[in-house]
């Protein structure tokens, strides 16, 4: 039986294991797929059971992301665009680090009929996900990235990735036309993002990269002041699907099943 894991820290959160298993048994796939915290320092040890074929394939999240390409053997161009990881996998002997939130995004975004050519975006965290986010942004043509995130050292890094983003202070708000919460304050009840939403005004986007809980705080004190909003759910099975196909050979479905799964 072969092994898959997502990695992270905190990981408690994570519904990979109940999709990723619910196609394997869908698929036949003698396969198991199970979620593990660790720490910094297991990373090496973890690519190692890839090495050996103890682990088949692992998902990469929070906060590892750009910490585990120093331990792979290549990454993929998009992966290299991106300089974050979340996939991995084995190949002619060869550890890879591949991305697929880049898609994963794309598509949820272009599949919620929502245009992203010529609009003014408001990203919210500068780790995990948003270089994926930023990498599909530019792909889809918009006008403006602004960031802003919790540590300036963090944006300004990424901004000597894509000079053309705009560095503001934590806390301040700005006007969007789609503003994203690319952090992890969402995933416990109590975290709130300091955010003025009536200076933005109604009838805007705003997205949600984490999926669990289906409606965070951020979400919920922007759908009082009439905006349009989503969660990160298809993101992630999107991103999934990618994965599992990489480790599988497989396209699993994507069907209502499969979203209403992750609401259980």
């Amino acid at each position: 039986m072969k092994k898959y894991l997502v990695i992270g820290n905190p990981i408690k959160h994570s519904l990979s294991p109940k999709l990723h298993n619910y196609w394997i048994k869908q698929n036949n796939i003698d396969a198991i797929y199970e979620k593990k915290n660790i720490t910094e320092k297991e990373l090496e040890s973890v690519i190692t059971n890839i090495r050996d074929e103890k682990i088949h394939g692992i998902n990469v999240t929070v906060p590892y992301k750009q910490k585990i390409i120093s331990f792979l053997d290549n990454v993929t161009p998009l992966a290299e665009e991106a300089r974050s990881v979340n996939t991995i996998y084995k190949e002619n002997n060869n550890i890879i680090g591949d991305n697929t939130d880049i898609t994963g995004f794309d598509l949820a975004i272009r599949n919620s009929n929502y245009e992203l050519k010529n609009k003014k975006i408001f990203i919210l965290g500068a780790g995990g996900v948003s270089p994926s986010i930023i990498v599909a942004l530019r792909k889809n043509g918009v006008s403006k990235i602004i960031l802003g995130n919790r540590t300036r050292e963090k944006a300004e890094y990424l901004k000597k990735q894509y000079p053309e983003i705009e560095i503001v202070n934590w806390g301040e708000t700005h006007k969007a036309d789609l503003i994203i919460n690319a952090t992890s304050l969402g995933l416990k009840k109590e975290d709130k993002i300091e955010l003025n939403y009536s200076e933005i005004g109604p009838n805007k986007l705003f997205y949600d990269v984490i999926y669990n809980p289906k409606q965070t705080n951020f979400l919920l004190e922007a759908s009082k002041f009439g905006n349009k909003i989503l969660n990160g759910k298809m993101m992630f099975i999107y991103q999934a699907h990618r994965a599992f196909f990489k480790w599988h050979n497989i396209l699993p479905k994507i069907d209502e099943n499969v979203i209403n799964l992750l609401d259980q």
